[in-house]
């Protein structure tokens, strides 16, 4: 029986695993099209574009895949007319959550984040709530085995981006919100693929929680961001690493 339930275990975290690449694939997906519509279908002249098809090559995105939402982004699909909407309000302990979508259905999509929002505890607020406690920067993250810190934190001074944090197994890197994609292929040449290069809301004060609240906000971001229509979830949130070691190991 052990083994059966370790073969189980495998099986749903592959599972879990395959979930997450499809999420993926479907965000970069979105934001190739919209990229392609705003910007048009060549990634030299177009660089949100060349930015989004890097990162869907770092995730091993099909070739297919990225060619077919360049396409939809230039066709007159009613279905790939995604529209940029923000979502900003409180979840769970009055944390402040602000939520970013790709949506070909508004409608639809408030109703599934605000749902969302109120089974958790929380609740949809109006536009500019939360969000003047946030700022509007780049972010890239890259794997610390690519890089030294001493390396990286060197070009990071010399390209005027030196806001950093570093995680177990990542840097995460904070820079002007114009200066991303530049700065991401600039990464890419020097050290190699990024894993992550959006922009996002950083809260300039955050709200450190216990492990009690941690548990439930994160089922709560998890189920937002497993909305097929979310790109990006931005919080306030601060949980000490002891907290966090306990709830991912």
């Amino acid at each position: 029986m052990a083994g059966h339930s370790k073969f189980k275990n495998i099986m749903h975290r592959k599972g879990a695993q395959d979930k997450k690449r499809a999420k993926e694939f479907s965000r970069l997906g979105r934001e190739i099209s919209v990229a392609a519509k705003l910007g048009g279908d060549d990634p030299e002249s177009n660089i949100r574009l060349r930015s989004a098809i890097s990162s869907a090559k770092g995730l091993n995105m099909p070739k297919d895949n990225i060619e077919r939402a360049i396409k939809k982004g230039l066709g007159n699909d009613p279905d790939s007319n995604y529209e940029e909407v923000r979502y900003e309000g409180y979840g769970p302990s009055g944390v402040a959550v602000i939520v970013e979508a790709l949506t070909n259905n508004k409608n639809r999509t408030a109703a599934e984040v605000r749902s969302t929002f109120s089974k958790y505890g929380g609740n949809l607020g109006e536009t500019g709530s939360v969000i003047f406690g946030f700022e509007r920067l780049g972010n890239i993250s890259l794997n610390k085995v690519l890089v030294s810190e001493e390396d990286l934190f060197d070009f990071l001074v010399e390209n005027e981006t030196d806001d950093y944090e570093v995680s177990q197994n990542e840097y995460i890197i904070w820079c002007d919100q114009n200066k991303l994609h530049q700065l991401n292929e600039k990464i890419i040449q020097q050290y190699g693929q990024t894993n992550f290069a959006d922009l996002i809301w950083k809260s300039k004060n955050t709200i450190k929680i216990d492990k009690d609240t941690a548990i439930k906000l994160f089922k709560f971001i998890e189920i937002i961001e497993d909305n097929d229509d979310v790109q990006t979830v931005s919080s306030n949130f601060e949980v000490d690493e002891d907290v966090l070691s306990s709830l991912t190991t």
